[in-house]
């Protein structure tokens, strides 16, 4: 039995193929090793995994990862995977790889993630040839959920934001100033707290020229300090996963229009493709 899975930072993705080839899809919340440790991992997973798992029987786990940006983050995911697991191979890798994996199969291109948090590569159709830092939440992540997320509450906070659009975030959120700065301050997973508002972007439909405005601006930020500053960027076509390249990908393609890139494959999550090249590796085997 092996398992993959696609951790983000706000949600992880797992499918268990057993021997006779049949999936068991679930769900467990995301682990960034820049905000969690080992031992948060660990426990987390002991809430959220299905009980029935037959933990002992699986063999080898592929687990892809937001935050595994060297050996010593990735080894805080994979010492957990491995008490989890305990018989299993652990192979721990990046999310990007992951994207681009699902996006790409074994063909190279440009691909690239728009969900909480952003990342761009060029892939080589085994592996991540180049890649420009996106800086993370506070530096960077432009055109992500955190980012759509810390333009809405800037403009919530300076007073810039409709009144109509004001009244409806009111009234979903009840958030004062004091609360908005201890939740990016002071609280754990300010990313995350961010990323949420991502959503009532997508839903609140008042003012739709200020809503798609905030998206566009932030995708603008995208294209502009991430993505047109790969080598020849214009000659590839523009492939993405995540939810907020997903919902809103009406205005990701207008904007990529704008910087003269084709689009190419948007997806909402990776699993299945992901599951699909892993099974054609194994069979290879």
């Amino acid at each position: 039995m092996i398992i993959i899975a696609d951790g983000g930072s706000t949600k992880t993705n797992w499918c268990l193929i057993d021997d006779a080839g049949k999936k068991v899809l679930f769900n467990t919340e995301g682990y960034n090793p820049f905000f969690m440790d080992s031992d948060s991992i660990f426990l987390s997973m002991h809430k959220s995994v299905p009980v029935d798992l037959p933990l002992s029987k699986i063999t080898e786990v592929n687990y892809y990862g937001a935050g595994v940006h060297n050996d010593e983050k990735a080894s805080i995911v994979g010492d957990a995977l491995k008490r989890f697991f305990p018989n299993a191979k652990v192979n721990v890798g990046h999310d990007l790889l992951a994207a681009a994996r699902a996006l790409l199969g074994t063909q190279e291109g440009f691909a690239a993630i728009l969900g909480t948090g952003t990342n761009t590569c060029i892939y080589d159709g085994s592996d991540i040839s180049f890649n420009i830092d996106s800086l993370a939440y506070i530096l960077g992540d432009e055109g992500s959920g955190c980012h759509i997320g810390k333009k809405l509450l800037g403009d919530y906070l300076r007073g810039y934001m409709p009144q109509n659009v004001r009244e409806i975030f009111w009234e979903t959120f009840k958030l004062t100033h004091d609360d908005i700065y201890d939740n990016v301050y002071l609280k754990p997973l300010p990313n995350r707290f961010c990323a949420s508002f991502s959503k009532f972007v997508y839903d609140v439909n008042v003012n739709m020229q200020y809503s798609r405005g905030i998206v566009h601006s932030s995708f603008t930020d995208f294209f502009k300090n991430l993505v047109s500053h790969y080598p020849n960027y214009k000659d590839y076509s523009f492939n993405c996963i995540g939810s907020v390249a997903y919902n809103f990908r009406n205005v990701l393609e207008e904007v990529a229009q704008q910087f003269d890139m084709k689009m190419g494959k948007i997806i909402r999550s990776p699993i299945d493709d992901l599951v699909k090249y892993h099974l054609e590796q194994y069979n290879k085997k």
